[in-house]
């Protein structure tokens, strides 16, 4: 009996050890995790804060971008107006220029009209037939007909006030006495414009024709075949419009008529 007390007090002993130590462990255990939570927080908390500055930084960095980009906005938009108004500006001093151009030409041109006026009328007439019956010499020309620039000046002044008829006959005039003529090329193209004035289609068309075949330089040429191709498209005759308005491009690519007959061309698509 007394050795059964004794070992059930040892056993006693050995539980409450036992029970002693796992608290023991379960308390340092406890320790250490706190200290893990804690240096886990300290380490979130301070990348935390290292990425709260990093979005600090960034922010700071994306503010300037935006001051630059808004700043270059203005500069850009500052140089685009001043540019389109010096651009306008040039426009404008070119129209100007040629239109001082335009006039200076149309001023030589009545000053070279009334030059040959003048002369006209300062030489004597033709002689009158020798009195044995006699003609005159007719290989000498004629002094008191008007002369190229005059016929011309003739020939725009009627147009300008719709006499078709009369600036024709004043252009077909001076082609004949003078084919020779730097006015030549203009003359037989409002020769052309004054037959299309008068509603002769196929008269215009071979007028316009000759321009581009007689004076294929001449400044009038790339008009001349343009308008061809216009009349032909207006008359219905699409093939034919067609094939000139290929003949602009391809004869005279970098005139304003090649860029009309492009225009038009892409329209009859």
């Amino acid at each position: 009996m007394g050795g059964w007390r004794a070992a059930r007090a040892a056993a006693g002993v050995t539980f409450a050890a036992l029970v002693t130590t796992a608290c023991f462990a379960s308390k340092t255990d406890l320790d250490q995790l706190r200290d893990e939570v804690n240096t886990v927080r300290a380490e979130n908390s301070a990348a935390d804060s290292a990425r709260a500055m990093q979005m600090a930084q960034i922010l700071s960095a994306l503010r300037a971008v935006n001051d630059t980009l808004a700043s270059l906005n203005v500069r850009v938009t500052r140089v685009r107006s001043e540019s389109q108004s010096a651009l306008r500006d040039i426009s404008n001093q070119i129209l100007q220029l040629q239109e001082a151009s335009g006039q200076s030409q149309q001023r030589i041109q009545e000053m070279r009209a009334a030059f040959e006026q003048r002369m006209r009328a300062m030489t004597p007439p033709s002689p009158p037939p020798v009195a044995n019956g006699t003609a005159p010499d007719t290989t000498r020309p004629v002094q008191d007909a008007p002369g190229p620039n005059e016929l011309f000046q003739m020939g725009r002044d009627q147009l300008s006030r719709g006499g078709n008829s009369a600036a024709r006959a004043a252009f077909a005039d001076l082609l004949a006495r003078y084919p020779d003529s730097e006015l030549a090329p203009d003359a037989q193209f409002f020769l052309a414009e004054a037959l299309a004035g008068e509603k002769k289609a196929a008269a215009a068309d071979s007028a316009y024709a000759t321009v581009v075949t007689k004076y294929p330089t001449s400044l009038r040429a790339p008009t001349a075949l343009y308008k061809r191709g216009v009349a032909a498209q207006r008359a219905g005759r699409t093939t034919t419009a067609k094939r000139t308005f290929n003949d602009v491009i391809r004869l005279y690519p970098e005139s304003d008529e090649a860029a009309l007959a492009r225009e038009r061309l892409r329209a009859m698509t």
